[in-house]
C-alpha cells in the first residue's frame, strides 16, 4: 500500500503484522480507548486529547536509530502535549478492515484516531460508501494548503472531507544480486525457472493486476472481463507450478533482506530503507502501479486531535525531516514519496543523499510510467472473489 521500511530498523522490523513499538514518553495503546472527539453530527471538541491512538503500516515513521524512538511523534508530543500511541498493526488493507469493521458496524469505537488505508485497494472506498469515517476538521488543518495539487481531488473523496494523503509510493520488482540476474520485467518474476519457489507477490489486487495487465498489453485503468481473467490466469499458472512462494502484504521484506527470497513484488519506498547494495528496485520494463495511503479517522476518533496531527505533518519543515531524516541524530526517514509542497527542499538540507533519491522523490520519467489501478474494478464483487480465492490457495 509504504519504504515501508526502516521505516524501522532491522530489529523493529521483525513483525510487520500486530507489532506495538512504543516510545519511551509516549503512551502506547492497542486498540482500548480512543478518541471521543467525534460524533454523528460531524461536531468536534476543540480541546486536545491526552493520547492520539494511531494505527500504521510498518516502517512508516521516522525513526531514531540508536535510541529507538520515534523523533516526529517526540516533538509532535512536546509541542502541544498530547501522547501518541503509534501501532504498526497494519500489514494488508484486507485483514486491517475486517479487524476494525465489525466494531464500526456496530457503531462501535475502534479505539483508533487516524488509521492509513491504500487507494488502490477496495476497503478505503469501503470505509467511506459505509459511512465508517469522520469528517476532517479543516479549520484544524490550515497547512493543508500545502497538499500537492495532484492529490487535491481523488475520486474516492473529491473535496478531501475525510482523508489526506500519509505517503506514496510505486509498486514494481525487486531483486537480489547476490541470488539472481536482475529480474526487470513480470514475464521474469513470474516465468524463469530459476526463480521458482523463490519469490513473492504482494496480496494487494490493485498491484499485482496492474503489473501483470501491463505485461500482457492491457490497461490496467480501464479493466474488463478479458484482461481480467488473462491476468488471474497468468497468476494462478505461477501459484499452480510453485513459481509463487507466497503472497504477502509488507511482511515479505524480512525474508527479501535476510536473502531468502531472489525477487518480489515490492513497494519502492522499502527498498532504500532495507539499505542494501545487493538489493535493487525496478518499475518493471512495462510500467508499475502507484498508489497513496491515505490517513482518516474512523467512526468514534478524536476529530480534533487527529486533525491538528495532520496540521503537524503537512508542515514542510517537519514533512521534510521525516521523509529523509538526519543522520546527523541517527534519523532515519520514511523514504516514500511526499505528498506536502516544499518537502523535497527541506529533505535536501536535512540528508542530502535521500532528498536527491529518485524512489523518494521520483523524475517524471518514471512516474510517466506508473498506472493507478481501475477503481471500479476494485468494487467488482466477481472479481474480488476470485482474487480472493486465489491468494488464499
Amino acid at each position: 500500500m509504504t519504504d515501508r521500511i526502516t521505516r524501522r530498523t532491522f530489529v523493529r522490523r521483525a513483525a510487520a503484522s500486530g507489532s506495538i513499538l512504543t516510545v519511551p514518553g509516549l503512551l502506547a495503546a492497542c486498540g482500548g480507548g480512543g478518541g471521543g472527539g467525534g460524533s454523528s453530527s460531524g461536531a468536534t471538541t476543540q480541546k486536545l486529547s491526552k493520547t492520539l491512538h494511531f494505527s500504521n503500516w510498518t516502517y512508516y515513521m521516522d525513526v531514531n536509530k540508536k535510541e529507538h524512538t520515534f523523533p516526529s511523534l517526540i516533538a509532535f508530543q512536546k509541542k502541544y502535549g498530547t501522547h501518541v500511541a503509534y501501532t504498526e498493526d497494519i500489514n494488508d488493507n484486507e485483514s486491517f478492515y475486517h479487524k476494525i469493521q465489525p466494531l464500526l458496524s456496530r457503531g462501535q469505537s475502534t479505539g483508533r484516531d487516524i488509521v492509513v488505508l491504500t487507494d488502490n485497494d477496495r476497503y478505503l472506498g469501503l470505509m467511506l460508501e459505509k459511512g465508517y469515517a469522520e469528517k476532517l476538521d479543516k479549520s484544524a488543518i490550515p497547512n493543508m494548503k500545502n497538499l500537492l495539487d495532484v492529490q487535491k481531488h481523488p475520486s474516492f473523496d473529491p473535496n478531501r472531507d475525510y482523508t489526506l494523503p500519509w505517503q506514496s509510493g510505486m509498486t514494481g520488482i525487486a531483486y537480489n544480486d547476490t541470488l539472481t540476474d536482475p529480474v526487470l520485467s513480470v514475464d521474469d518474476l513470474l516465468e524463469n525457472p530459476k526463480l521458482k519457489g523463490k519469490i513473492t507477490v504482494l496480496n494487494d489486487m490493485g498491484d499485482v493486476l496492474t503489473l501483470v495487465m501491463l505485461s500482457n498489453g492491457d490497461d490496467p485503468a480501464k479493466v474488463t472481463d478479458k484482461s481480467f481473467n488473462a491476468a488471474m490466469a497468468r497468476l494462478k499458472k505461477a501459484v499452480d507450478n510453485g513459481q509463487i512462494r507466497a503472497f504477502t502484504g509488507n511482511d515479505y521484506t524480512g525474508p527479501l533482506a535476510k536473502g531468502d527470497l531472489s525477487a518480489a513484488m515490492s513497494w519502492s519506498g522499502d527498498i532504500p530503507q532495507i539499505a542494501s547494495p545487493h538489493i535493487h528496485w525496478n518499475a518493471a520494463k512495462d510500467g508499475g502501479a502507484i498508489w497513496t495511503d491515505n490517513m482518516l479517522i474512523p467512526k468514534g476518533g478524536d476529530v480534533y486531535t487527529a486533525s491538528v496531527y495532520m496540521n503537524y505533518v503537512y508542515d514542510p519543515k517537519v514533512q521534510g525531516l521525516m521523509e529523509a531524516g538526519d543522520p546527523k541524530q541517527n534519523i532515519t526517514g520514511i523514504y516514500y514519496i511526499p505528498p506536502v509542497k516544499g518537502a523535497g527542499a527541506w529533505a535536501k538540507k536535512y540528508n542530502p543523499p535521500i532528498g536527491s533519491n529518485p524512489l523518494i522523490f521520483p523524475s517524471e520519467e518514471t512516474l510517466s510510467k506508473m498506472h493507478i489501478f481501475d477503481n471500479a474494478a476494485l468494487n467488482n464483487e466477481k472479481y474480488v472473489n476470485e482474487w480472493d480465492n486465489l491468494i488464499t490457495e
